[in-house]
């Protein structure tokens, strides 16, 4: 077919000449143009498919559940030891690390009989009490010694008492009233005098219109510095630092006249197995 003088045109205009040579050049195109008949195909944010996104919060869900059920069974695993007089059940191992040493019963004598007041477990940072034993004590001993347990009640590492109670009807002021006398003997003996103001000092601001029922839970720590800590239903209610007042409360249950003389033993007996 004759070619017109408007295609000849047409042909020109799309072929550049060099116009020192003569020759016609390449034909180029624009950089990102896109030829007629190819359409450009592009995805936005919301078209994209977050695979890995999805995948991590499938394994963020998994991993939690995990860690919820792990949870779970460690707080199953945790074991127990019965106090067998009272029933009461204490976890060998605390949160903190505190390791239980010896469990026992504190009895009160009342209108002739000799009530039940609550159990009680003893617990010790176990490495601070296995290096305070092996630094002073040279050779592992046959049985406890008052030497040993002197040691224990005159040094400064964590300790915590935890006491249940079992008594239905006992008050606040009742267990004030307990302390100011099982502390004001121990700090007798320790220093030959009395201090009532220290004494009192043990369940600080502690209302008297707190309800205990059988079950409630007051911790009594010894934290490193001598300071005295008490927890009545999980609520600080005294922080008191002093020497004597810690050292009379541990030798409360570990001195010549213990609550419990079975839960002396028990603990002795923790002490030399650490040789």
């Amino acid at each position: 077919m004759p070619t017109t003088m408007e295609d000849v045109t047409a042909k020109t205009e799309a072929i550049e000449i060099d116009p020192k040579s003569g020759l016609a050049l390449k034909p180029t195109m624009e950089k990102g143009k896109v030829s007629e008949g190819e359409p450009k195909i592009t995805e936005t944010a919301e078209e994209k498919p977050n695979c890995t996104n999805e995948a991590k919060t499938e394994e963020e869900k998994k991993e939690k559940s995990g860690q919820e059920k792990d949870a779970t069974v460690k707080d199953e695993e945790v074991p127990v030891e019965v106090e067998p007089k009272t029933g009461v059940s204490f976890p060998v191992k605390l949160e903190d690390g505190m390791q239980l040493k010896a469990v026992g019963l504190r009895k009160k004598s009342m209108l002739g009989m000799g009530l039940k007041i609550y159990g009680f477990g003893i617990y010790a940072d176990k490495e601070n009490l296995k290096d305070l034993m092996q630094s002073k004590i040279g050779k592992a001993p046959s049985k406890p010694t008052k030497e040993m347990y002197q040691m224990v009640i005159d040094s400064d590492f964590g300790m915590i008492v935890r006491l249940v109670i079992v008594f239905s009807n006992l008050t606040i002021s009742m267990v004030r009233k307990n302390f100011d006398e099982g502390l004001g003997a121990a700090i007798k003996k320790l220093t030959g005098g009395k201090n009532e103001e220290l004494t009192k000092k043990i369940m600080g601001e502690a209302s008297d219109d707190i309800k205990l029922t059988s079950g409630s839970v007051i911790e009594i720590s010894r934290l490193p510095g001598y300071v005295l800590q008490t927890k009545v239903k999980g609520e600080i209610v005294s922080k008191v630092e002093s020497e004597l007042l810690c050292r009379a409360f541990i030798y409360m249950y570990l001195g010549d006249d213990p609550f419990d003389k079975e839960a002396k033993e028990k603990f002795g007996a923790s002490m030399v197995s650490m040789f």
